[in-house]
């Protein structure tokens, strides 16, 4: 979205720091796919809680142009709005306040301060919530179920359990289980529990192609799953992390943002984004999946195997009507939001 505003050496940095090459990709189609992905993600759906959106906050003496503002507003959905930033406190609870109220409560607080001398603040917001395909029988959940969040500290969390078909699978070169499971509404998710000391590997490993041999690996079967009730919430202030992926001009005195304004020199102050991930039972529906939990708790039920998430692990969430990921994160200790 910012590039559409940057010129130069400015843009050329955003598009090739996100992977893009405007040389084999013109960039009207780069702000196209986009413009479909960022559709269909808000699509409303009863079954898929997902709200992702742009805004930004510009200081209200700048005059914008015209055509930048129609661009963010068609092919991003997103809404631009003049700021006072003379009152760095009422800005920030303006901010803040049109996060929490277009996630519906769910990011809070997502920036947590501003220079005295901000020009411009583009806030990202992402809030996801799915309902299981199978959902976890709350009368299954076992309370005060051990977790270890490192070798000295273990903690206790409520541990949700199932047996169920899922797409399971051993990658034996990395020693981790996987484990994938869908939500209603064209969503997956993976969870990747790396073995005893084995995170920091796994982390390493995590590429387009490893994702793409698993996709070979898993195969569906009954499984035994022990998964902890938790939530994610995670923020980032991005200009520490985009100049590290060569977008760095946007920073400084050398940027150029005059497809936003002719007027005055414009660089980027602020970039946060907040993530908010909530992983549970799914309350009443998840009452229709106790009667095939029982049935399957026969003395002759087939031998399958067990995976217990009770260590620190990974999980990603793709969106699978657009193949995009929404999420990758790491759950550390189930008891932290």
């Amino acid at each position: 979205m910012l590039s559409l505003g940057a010129r130069s050496a400015t843009r050329s940095q955003i598009l090739q720091g996100l992977g893009f090459n405007p040389q084999h990709t013109p960039e009207a189609a780069i702000h196209r796919g986009f413009q479909r992905l960022v559709h269909s993600i808000n699509i409303p759906s009863q079954s898929l809680d997902v709200k992702m959106g742009s805004v930004l906050f510009v200081r209200k003496e700048l005059r914008l142009q015209a055509k930048f503002l129609d661009d963010v507003k068609r092919l991003y959905e997103s809404k631009v709005f003049p700021m006072d930033f003379s009152d760095a406190a009422a800005a920030l609870e303006r901010i803040n306040g049109y996060v929490e109220k277009e996630t519906r409560g769910k990011v809070v607080g997502l920036v947590q301060g501003l220079e005295p001398m901000v020009a411009m603040v583009l806030v990202n917001h992402i809030f996801f919530k799915g309902k299981w395909e199978k959902p976890f029988a709350p009368a299954d959940t076992r309370n005060n179920f051990p977790f270890l969040v490192d070798k000295k500290t273990s903690v206790r969390v409520p541990m949700m359990h199932q047996v169920e078909q899922f797409a399971f699978g051993v990658d034996p070169e990395l020693n981790c289980s996987l484990l994938q499971m869908g939500y209603k509404g064209d969503t997956t998710v993976l969870f990747m529990l790396p073995g005893q000391g084995k995170m920091r590997q796994l982390e390493q490993a995590l590429s387009a192609r490893r994702l793409q041999k698993w996709s070979h690996l898993l195969r569906k079967r009954w499984v035994e799953v022990f998964m902890p009730k938790f939530s994610i919430s995670a923020s980032y202030d991005l200009e520490t992390i985009l100049p590290k992926m060569g977008i760095r001009d946007a920073f400084g005195k050398n940027a150029d943002f005059s497809g936003i304004t002719k007027r005055g020199s414009l660089q980027v102050s602020k970039v946060a984004h907040k993530a908010v991930l909530d992983i549970d039972e799914e309350g009443t529906e998840a009452a229709a999946a106790s009667a095939t939990n029982l049935e399957l708790r026969s003395k002759d039920r087939p031998a399958y195997p067990t995976i217990t998430f009770d260590k620190p692990f990974l999980l990603q969430i793709t969106h699978d009507a657009t193949g995009s990921l929404l999420f990758l994160g790491k759950m550390q200790d189930p008891t932290k939001f």
